[in-house]
């Protein structure tokens, strides 16, 4: 699935302007909202935005445009970055022919090479840059959930919460980004240090046991502090500070391909990986009720809300509200809302996601058994 192709498929608007070669003249492909989100509403409480320039609305599909499968969803831009939301989101419905052995076949695939296929589209748009992505695609019965990033889906039953992806950062992927490095040492450019420390390390540590782990340890142990440790890490920080190369806070993803690490040339796309982890929920062997939800959703919102907090918002909203036909709709907005530090919000006083934050709330119950994608 190429980045043109995406966008032709689910973006609404002219044709991609023509590819030219790069140069720090070149214009960026124009931003356009996600094809359902035309004539999109603000959700209740956003109607006096223009008398509070520190109001983010928050964003969902029209009333009258329904998604697949009745699905609810809500966006909110980046309080300090943007004026757009960068976290897009698509939805629709997917053809998939079956054809004889030997003709030509349809496919959907998020693989290394499609990779490559972003990279020089962006690179003959004059772009740079990279994304993560989180795909859902229901088929023959089965919810298939394939993660590339830090976004996150769970599913949300009467007596269940069962994730249907993982996050890939730094500090999730440890082992294998520094095995990455202990077997090309020279991606590290005698910069850096994989090893791995409780803290920084200062001259002041020369010659004194610490703890450390290598790619091999899933535990601590201790060492001898040499010159070579005083070198910055590969990974530093830990917990949403956790940074590769002190530069990005993922470990998988797309694009990025000209990414380095600031006043170097050492590049981070050696380490980042394209391959999607991939789930797989046999919707046909589970007594679906009603209220049963796969709830999608950006890091924005896992930042402060966990996944028993958002499972306690979905089982105390979907009861009460059975007979609203946009209620999936409104429970969107309301995880959102609870990003905000409102009053009644279940995280942590004063813990507000100042992100971008996109939802979808997909109800199970009623999907049938049409192929679609989300």
């Amino acid at each position: 699935m190429s980045a043109g192709w995406f966008r032709r498929r689910f973006l609404p608007g002219e044709p991609l302007p023509a590819p030219r070669p790069p140069g720090p003249r070149a214009s960026p492909v124009p931003y356009r909202r996600p094809r359902f989100l035309r004539g999109s509403s603000s959700s209740p409480g956003a109607a006096d935005a223009s008398r509070r320039p520190d109001s983010r609305p928050v964003r969902s599909p029209a009333r009258g445009r329904a998604l697949p499968w009745n699905a609810g969803y809500a966006e909110i831009i980046n309080a300090e970055k943007s004026e757009f939301n960068e976290d897009q989101a698509a939805c629709g419905k997917l053809c998939i022919r079956r054809c004889e052995f030997g003709a030509e076949e349809e496919w959907l695939t998020l693989c290394p090479e499609e990779d490559e296929v972003i990279g020089r589209e962006l690179e003959a748009s004059g772009q740079v840059g990279g994304c993560t992505a989180l795909v859902a695609v229901s088929l023959q019965g089965k919810l298939y959930v394939a993660n590339a990033g830090d976004s996150r889906a769970i599913l949300v039953r009467r007596d269940e919460i069962r994730p249907l992806s993982f996050e890939f950062t730094p500090e999730t992927e440890r082992q294998r980004i520094q095995q990455l490095a202990f077997v090309y040492p020279e991606l590290l450019a005698g910069e850096f240090t994989r090893l791995e420390f409780p803290r920084r390390l200062k001259g002041d540590d020369l010659g004194q046991k610490v703890l450390f782990r290598d790619h091999h340890m899933s535990g601590w142990s201790y060492k001898r502090v040499e010159k070579s440790d005083l070198k910055y890490p590969l990974i530093h920080g830990q917990g949403r500070q956790a940074r590769l190369l002190g530069t990005l806070a993922v470990s998988r993803g797309l694009g990025d391909h000209q990414l380095r690490v600031l006043d170097t040339n050492i590049q981070l796309k050696p380490f980042l990986l394209s391959v999607p982890q991939v789930t797989v929920l046999d919707v046909g062997q589970l007594e679906l009720q009603e209220d049963d939800v796969v709830v999608m959703a950006t890091d924005g919102l896992w930042d402060v809300l966990s996944n028993e907090q958002v499972a306690w918002l979905v089982r105390s909203f979907l009861p009460e509200n059975q007979e609203d036909p946009h209620r999936f709709l409104k429970l969107a907005q309301m995880l959102i809302h609870s990003t905000q530090g409102k009053e009644d919000s279940p995280t942590e006083e004063g813990q507000v996601s100042y992100d971008d934050v996109s939802v979808f709330v997909i109800p199970l119950h009623s999907q049938g058994q049409e192929s679609s994608g989300h």
